[in-house]
């Protein structure tokens, strides 16, 4: 087995548990969501992909805290994929496999099934290779076909460190200062315009991660 996929993602876990325990949090729009966890109404949330590191953490702290439920993550076929998914996997999150560059259409199925059998999903809309901050097709079109609530999930911390990668990827600072901001839910009707949602649920991820700045920068 490649030493990658089966030493990386343990040792990465305790890494980010680690750094999480040293984190000062800030979360808004939490309360919110606490209605749709207790009636298990499935949600889709979506984050930036240069935003996704502490993902993971947060989820499995808000189960602790908030009565969140566990979600479901998209992870690409590729050799990176099955890194994330030993990674997220680790948390207590299941992994869907697939992306929008290969076996798309088996992954939106995998979504599907797993929104309509009552589980929360999490995807990153510009992943896996970008353009970074463009909300891809796969979002809108997954809420439409389930009827399931699109959340926009912004993080934030400073200081952090920004990777020289596509997603200019945020690692944070040990102790740094750090903001979840959960933006309002939106519904998708069936025979909604699409590239008009799309463009909105954009918007909102972008609004929300601006969120997550401003509050760790105040």
């Amino acid at each position: 087995m490649d030493p990658l996929i089966a030493l990386g993602p343990p040792v990465a876990a305790s890494l980010v548990r680690l750094l999480g325990a040293t984190l000062r949090l800030r979360a808004e729009g939490v309360e919110a969501l606490v209605p749709s966890w207790a009636a298990a109404r499935p949600l889709i949330y979506c984050v930036w992909h240069g935003r996704i590191l502490m993902v993971p953490w947060l989820n499995a702290r808000l189960r602790r805290t908030h009565g969140a439920r566990a979600v479901s993550v998209l992870a690409s076929r590729s050799r990176d994929g099955s890194i994330l998914g030993g990674f997220v996997s680790r948390f207590g999150l299941d992994v869907v496999r697939g992306s929008s560059s290969r076996g798309g259409a088996g992954a939106l199925r995998a979504l599907v099934t797993a929104v309509q059998a009552g589980r929360d999903v999490a995807l990153a809309p510009d992943g896996p290779r970008g353009p970074r901050g463009q909300l891809g097709p796969g979002v809108v079109t997954l809420a439409a076909l389930t009827g399931a609530s699109v959340v926009p999930l912004g993080f934030a911390a400073r200081p952090a460190r920004r990777l020289s990668t596509w997603d200019a990827f945020l690692v944070p600072a040990p102790f740094a200062r750090a903001a979840l901001v959960f933006g309002a839910a939106t519904t998708i009707a069936r025979d909604a315009d699409r590239e008009r949602v799309r463009k909105e649920i954009e918007r909102s991820l972008d609004e929300a991660t601006a969120a997550a700045d401003r509050l760790v920068s105040a």
